[in-house]
């Protein structure tokens, strides 16, 4: 790459950071959430199941996609519509699966279209399973913090394997009121770490990390890096980073 595009590259990401500090600081703004509780189960489901899948399959270019396992959400949890054959696993996330302290945990708009890879499958998609069987028994916030914090304590969720990673790289998703699709970026799944550690958010670095919203009693750490495309080729264009 010639030196030209490198100071290009650098630049971009260095955008990038700055949203992320933006897109922090409006979710801060909103402490008086509009989503104090959990809305009706209704809210959160797709009466389109094929919508769910489509949905939940952009989430990841089809090259990876077009293989993996989908899941998709019903009234008793997540289940499988699609068998795989390559060891991804693709679905819609919702709300619940934001960090505890951010003010659109119970947002029934979100929609995370997210595809994992067969490291995360095996430890990271657990968190989301368990999450969502709480939510589904009807555990307030409060109550689900503590009983991830006990299975935590008792050795009941794993711990995030070498290499586990994610796909989010789809414009149909809904991430939340403050930032919508937000930008296409790859997710990677680690211990508890701090976030100086992969030199997070720091100035030209393209790791992000969310400073404001950390309580997440899962044994992990998660860092972002943007990427130029969404999962069907298009440029993600410099004003969808704002």
């Amino acid at each position: 790459m010639s030196r030209n595009g490198f100071a290009a590259v650098a630049s971009l990401f260095l955008v990038l950071a700055l949203s992320s500090v933006s897109s922090r600081q409006m979710w801060a703004q909103d402490a008086k959430t509009e989503y104090p509780s959990m809305a009706p189960l209704d809210q959160y489901l797709m009466a389109d199941r094929n919508a769910e899948i489509a949905l939940a399959r952009s989430a990841a270019p089809t090259s990876i996609s077009s293989d993996a396992t989908v899941l998709v959400l019903e009234k008793s949890g997540y289940q499988t519509a699609v068998e795989g054959k390559n060891g991804f696993t693709c679905l819609v996330e919702r709300s619940w699966m934001s960090p505890f302290d951010r003010p659109e945990f119970w947002n029934p708009k979100m929609r995370g279209p997210i595809c994992y890879n067969p490291a995360a499958v095996r430890t990271i998609l657990p968190y989301t399973v368990n999450r969502t069987r709480l939510v589904l028994i009807g555990l307030s916030k409060a109550q689900i913090h503590e009983s991830i914090t006990a299975a935590i304590a008792k050795k009941e969720l794993p711990m995030p394997e070498a290499g586990a990673m994610s796909y989010m790289m789809s414009k149909e998703g809904n991430l939340g009121d403050s930032v919508g699709h937000w930008h296409p970026h790859l997710m990677f799944h680690v211990p508890k770490t701090e976030d100086a550690s992969w030199g997070a958010d720091l100035a030209g670095s393209p790791v992000l990390f969310d400073d404001d919203h950390r309580d997440v009693p899962e044994p992990e750490t998660i860092f972002m890096v943007a990427v130029f495309y969404w999962s069907d080729g298009t440029a993600a264009p410099h004003h969808a980073f704002h």
